[in-house]
């Protein structure tokens, strides 16, 4: 637009946008403009990582392969570090300190063992996810995907792990005289659910640990006080002995001590129900469910956070 001024000159004088004066969520709705970064809707969100499902798996075969890859004896510490646990476990609480509280050497080594397993599974997948996104701020920072997918692929790494090690826990507990039969169908749902418990947790402490690095440190003392309270080396039931009925239900419904006791039940053939607490596999059910839809709901409402700052 122009008008000609009193002195000859021509001025020109810009059209007032229409867009002028517009707030700024309306002019985004208008252009159909978008927060670069903004977390979708929760919906979304999932359709998003069932679309990256060929990532998840990729990446967490490739960290499994990586983990042991400066090592000379490579991929056998799978199985060599928890072994090496389970047999100091037993110098100090079988052999030392009698925490097999009337339970044969039949039974303990192998009531033993598949604890130290089980109870690792679960502790790996804490640790790993802890550092799920502070350890991989390049990547978090340089790609667009779904974030839950490191905590997830993190999970998923150690149940690939756990599978690999249970060949060196079932020769245990064969080798014991607990041979195979039908209670050992029961591995693969208690398997699934501690899965989605693990994942859960995963994403819980993944995002703690994207705000709070320093968690990563505080952790293992956390892991190891839970891991003694769990039942990993002892019996419950034989050890709270004499102590009130609702200190033992409570050790009992422990997530990490329903899982160790379910798959201890499914594989060891004289340690029998009474060694489980009432309604052990609802429990177990709830931890699952729970944790997990809790905590993929906690990562998820800080998605727009991650590898700021």
């Amino acid at each position: 637009m122009s008008e000609t001024t009193h002195d000859g000159t021509v001025a020109v004088t810009a059209t007032p946008s229409p867009d002028e004066g517009l707030p700024a969520a309306q002019l985004a709705a208008k252009y159909g403009l978008a927060v670069s970064g903004a977390r979708p809707s929760l919906v979304e969100y999932v359709r998003q990582l069932w679309g990256r499902r060929h990532f998840i798996f990729a990446f967490s075969r490739a960290k499994l392969t990586a983990q042991y890859s400066q090592a000379k004896l490579g991929q056998l510490w799978q199985v060599a570090t928890p072994l090496l646990n389970a047999a100091v476990y037993y110098f100090i609480f079988g052999v030392i300190l009698h925490a097999s509280r009337g339970m044969s050497q039949d039974v303990y080594i192998p009531f033993l063992v598949t604890g130290v397993f089980v109870f690792t599974f679960t502790q790996s997948s804490i640790m790993s996810g802890v550092r799920a996104i502070s350890s991989n701020l390049g990547l978090v920072r340089a790609l667009h995907f779904p974030r839950a997918s490191l905590p997830i692929s993190f999970a998923l790494q150690q149940l690939q792990q756990l599978l690999f090690s249970m060949i060196v826990m079932f020769v245990f507990v064969v080798g014991f005289g607990n041979l195979p039969g039908l209670s050992w169908l029961l591995i693969l749902p208690v398997l699934l659910l501690q899965f989605l418990f693990n994942t859960g947790l995963a994403l819980i402490v993944a995002r703690l640990g994207a705000a709070t690095p320093d968690l990563a440190q505080l952790m293992p003392f956390i892991l190891r006080t839970w891991m003694y309270t769990s039942g990993v080396m002892f019996s419950i039931n034989r050890m709270m002995e004499g102590r009130p009925e609702w200190v033992v239900r409570l050790l009992q419904v422990n997530p990490a001590a329903v899982y160790m006791d379910l798959m201890r039940f499914a594989l060891i053939d004289d340690y029998g129900a009474s060694n489980l607490p009432p309604h052990v596999w609802a429990i177990a059910l709830f931890w699952a469910v729970v944790v997990f839809g809790g905590g993929f709901v906690y990562f998820w409402k800080a998605e727009e956070r991650y590898g700021r700052g």
